[in-house]
């Protein structure tokens, strides 16, 4: 695995994609569970002739791909679904995201997860945890915009999540989205110089 690896997760509308990207822009490698979990699930994605064995045709959109928010639906309905599609989706991710950071060649690999603080896997993967916070009342207004989601709908998806507080809890560190891009990209920087160093202090260690 990389020298280094950084976790990097928050709430659904909490600015993970844009933060991930800035660090990027600093020089950091990025695997993200998210994107993974999307090629996996393509019309000839690796996991999908399970989960059409464990769930049936209907979870198919119309070119054979996962349809999520179908997938969604089912997954509000019963709960168990939720756990039976990560029972599928999650090893799979979790080996190719580590292959994927055993790849990485930057100083050091931000690892962008969602659920890492449901997961309760990842924290040992991880020399530091960066949760992305903002108001869940922005979380909410961000999604709707998005994704044209109802505020009833964007909470039960947040309602399935670790809570804002639980996020601040394993937290090494903190990048506040609820300004402009300008004052994020501030805070990444400055997060940017400390894991550089933090990684060099690790090499020298293990010399």
């Amino acid at each position: 695995m990389s020298q280094y690896v950084v976790g990097l997760t928050g709430g659904i509308g909490s600015g993970k994609s844009t933060v991930a990207e800035l660090f990027v822009e600093q020089g950091a490698g990025l695997v993200d569970a998210d994107a993974i979990a999307r090629e996996l699930t393509v019309a000839d994605g690796v996991a999908m002739p399970m989960l059409t064995a464990e769930f049936g045709r209907k979870i198919l959109s119309p070119d054979g791909a996962l349809d999520r928010a179908a997938m969604r639906q089912l997954a509000f309905a019963d709960p168990s679904i939720k756990n039976r599609l990560e029972c599928i989706l999650h090893p799979i991710i979790r080996k190719i995201s580590t292959e994927r950071c055993r790849a990485a060649t930057e100083p050091y690999v931000i690892l962008a997860v969602p659920l890492l603080v449901e997961s309760g896997t990842y924290r040992d993967r991880c020399d530091r945890i960066v949760v992305v916070d903002c108001p869940e009342s922005l979380q909410i207004e961000r999604v709707m915009a998005r994704n044209g989601m109802s505020a009833d709908e964007v909470k039960a998806i947040m309602a399935t999540q670790a809570t804002r507080q639980q996020r601040l809890l394993v937290a090494d560190d903190v990048v506040v989205n609820d300004a402009d891009k300008t004052k994020i990209s501030e805070q990444v920087k400055m997060l940017h110089s400390n894991y550089l160093a933090l990684m060099a202090e690790k090499l020298k260690a293990s010399c």
